[in-house]
């Protein structure tokens, strides 16, 4: 070989492992320390799983009633850890439950978690009214839960349907949740409620492990909508409630006994 090419080539060699050695020294691989979560829902009645299209059930009010159906959403997953508060957002803060379509009933959350031993979890039921917009989603399911606009739109946080027994018949119930309506006395709209609520769960620590995935387990139990504090009966409020800002109210604070966190 030529000795004028040699030295140049050998300087280059040498400059290149020179360089590679020093870069790669300097590299610092950061361990990873975060696991994930993800929420299970299951739905019972009077402490058994629960038994669709059936009238077997007896509310407080001493309404015999039957189960066809549970559509809900959750959002705004917190965690608490030393009375710091974590918003779960992810690319998605909402998540929707169907027990007509098993894969929903488990959410598996985007973001990553740093390891350790967290207090409880809160959730709102719904959305939060900002959140709440209408025709964000284009899609069925989802798209389907769409609360009218003259109602306030945005979408159902609920739809909880069955049906309960007068004598030998029965008869249909929407019991659904979402904006409630202020009327006035010639009974127009002049202005809307948000019927969303924060659910802070008791006794609900969990721990999360570095590259594991943990779930946390919970039940919605139905009969705890139609009671505590406020026994429902369907006989007075009838089988749609979504012009019912009363009969909503009583839903929604009965609302914060109908969850629990399975231990």
């Amino acid at each position: 070989m030529n000795k004028r090419l040699l030295f140049p080539l050998l300087f280059l060699i040498s400059g290149f492992s020179i360089f590679s050695f020093t870069s790669c020294e300097n590299v610092i691989v950061e361990e990873d320390t975060t696991g994930k979560l993800k929420i299970s829902l299951a739905f019972l009645a009077d402490e058994q799983p629960l038994i669709f299209d059936t009238a077997i059930y007896t509310n407080a009010a001493g309404n015999q009633y039957l189960v066809t159906e549970v559509k809900l959403f959750i959002s705004n997953v917190t965690i608490y850890k030393n009375g710091t508060a974590k918003v779960l957002n992810g690319w998605a803060k909402e998540h929707y439950f169907d027990t007509n379509l098993p894969s929903t009933l488990e959410w598996p959350i985007v973001d990553d978690i740093e390891a350790g031993s967290y207090d409880s979890i809160a959730f709102t039921f719904g959305f939060k009214d900002a959140d709440n917009q209408s025709f964000m989603y284009v899609n069925s399911p989802e798209k389907d839960m769409i609360w009218p606009e003259y109602l306030g739109g945005g979408y159902h946080y609920m739809m909880l349907n069955g049906k309960w027994k007068v004598g030998n018949n029965l008869y249909g119930f929407a019991t659904h949740l979402g904006r409630g309506q202020i009327y006035d006395a010639n009974n127009e709209i002049t202005g809307f409620i948000d019927n969303s609520f924060k659910l802070c769960l008791a006794n609900s620590n969990f721990t999360i492990t570095t590259g594991t995935t943990t779930t946390v387990n919970l039940e919605m139990m139905v009969e705890e909508w139609f009671e505590t504090p406020y026994d429902y009966d369907h006989n007075t409020y009838g089988g749609g409630i979504m012009e019912n800002q009363e009969a909503m109210a009583k839903i929604r604070d009965n609302g914060f006994n109908a969850f629990r966190k399975v231990n």
